[in-house]
């Protein structure tokens, strides 16, 4: 954690902002893990959260899909993350496209508290729409990295997660029955089929 001794003497911590983000299968939650153990490596204090809602390995550690596991605290509401953060040095914020849009206050209040926010989620929808409160975290975060999956159409970076089951509803858990990575052009080629 950085710091910066102000002119009485105390040292004061620095909070920033980190955002994760891209397709589904592009290894933002292998990063956010990462991240979160090289903290606790270095002795600090960390807590992830994760909405609760997500249960697709785990109803409460945030595991990814090469099954990398770290222990996490499911909650409800963005603004349940402010309580449970006293204290902590690193937070860490998995899905974050799945919560409410107090989300983005949340994680300003704890940047601003000298937190090392760390938020990973998917910058679209199935439909390539920017998706919940993700623009928003994007546009007031220090420090931007985009993960790309490989479209399994044409291995090209991919863009999107295309759905594969029919369904309006935006929020729908599921894996690699009912997602796949594509590219700009395969995505394209994709719906231009279903129609």
């Amino acid at each position: 954690m950085f710091s910066e001794r102000d002119t009485q003497g105390p040292i004061r911590r620095k909070g920033s902002i980190e955002v994760v983000c891209g397709s589904m299968f592009s290894g933002k939650t292998e990063e956010l893990i990462r991240r979160m153990k090289r903290a606790k490596f270095a002795k600090q204090k960390v807590e992830i959260f994760k909405p609760a809602i997500d249960t697709r390995y785990s109803d409460e550690d945030v595991v990814s899909h090469d099954h990398n596991v770290i222990q996490s605290t499911p909650v409800d509401s963005s603004q349940n993350i402010l309580l449970l953060a006293e204290g902590i040095d690193v937070v860490g914020i998995d899905e974050a496209q799945f919560f409410d849009m107090g989300i983005v206050d949340v994680c300003q209040q704890l940047a601003n508290r000298g937190i090392r926010v760390i938020v990973a989620g998917l910058d679209m929808d199935y439909k390539g729409v920017p998706f919940g409160p993700m623009p928003a975290l994007l546009a007031i975060a220090e420090d931007v990295y985009k993960t790309h999956a490989i479209c399994v159409h044409c291995g090209d970076l991919a863009y999107v997660s295309h759905r594969l089951v029919s369904s309006e509803k935006r929020v729908l858990l599921g894996e690699t029955e009912s997602y796949e990575p594509l590219c700009r052009a395969c995505y394209a080629k994709a719906l231009a089929a279903e129609n």
